[in-house]
């Protein structure tokens, strides 16, 4: 999850709680949160830095469902879908189901391995699990690995430790815990242990 454009009067920080908040429903239960991150904006000069930070769900609902609860949050906090990678208020962004690949092991391959001029022009009409920019990108694996770093890409077989650790020190050096502590994420993170 992500936010670099204030919304409603919040922080950025302030968004992805209200987010988690909203998220979490008798259908939908959050149950664990990274730390908040700063991290520069992808792709680098697209816009201001983001704040960033993975959380895990329980869930019985299919894939699709979780997509849909997901781009309506987004929806509810002014997120406007329009030019590929623009600044936004709250990105919530799907990235595994334990071990599901959708549609198929060759699609999601495919998109994974597409050079880096066609990731910035195309975009999957469907949904693609694990999330194919999962393994490239530090500001999902950074935050990720504070919450699940032995859970396994299904395909690659590596763990989000090991993908994180074979990223360039540079983009895991530009990014850092946001400063200070936040008392509405502490109290967040409480409120979902005692649920």
């Amino acid at each position: 999850m992500g936010s670099n454009v204030a919304a409603r009067g919040r922080s950025l920080s302030g968004t992805l709680a209200a987010a988690l908040e909203s998220l979490d429903c008798e259908s939908l239960r959050v149950t664990r949160i990274s730390r908040f991150f700063r991290t520069p904006c992808w792709p680098p000069g697209a816009g201001p830095d983001f704040v960033n930070a993975a959380a895990e769900i329980e869930t019985a609902l299919p894939p699709e469902a979780v997509l849909e609860r997901l781009h309506a949050v987004e929806a509810a906090f002014g997120r406007e879908r329009g030019a590929r990678w623009a600044a936004r208020t709250l990105d919530l962004d799907l990235v595994a189901m334990g071990n599901l690949v959708l549609p198929d092991a060759a699609t999601q391959t495919r998109w994974r391995d597409l050079p880096p001029e066609a990731q910035a022009r195309d975009a999957p009409g469907e949904l693609i699990l694990p999330h194919p920019r999962l393994q490239d990108r530090a500001f999902v694996l950074v935050p990720l690995a504070e919450i699940a770093p032995d859970w396994r890409h299904p395909i690659l077989w590596q763990s989000v430790a090991e993908m994180l650790a074979a990223l360039p020190e540079a983009e895991k050096a530009a990014i850092s815990p946001v400063s200070g502590p936040w008392s509405g994420l502490s109290a967040l993170v409480k409120a979902f242990e005692t649920q």
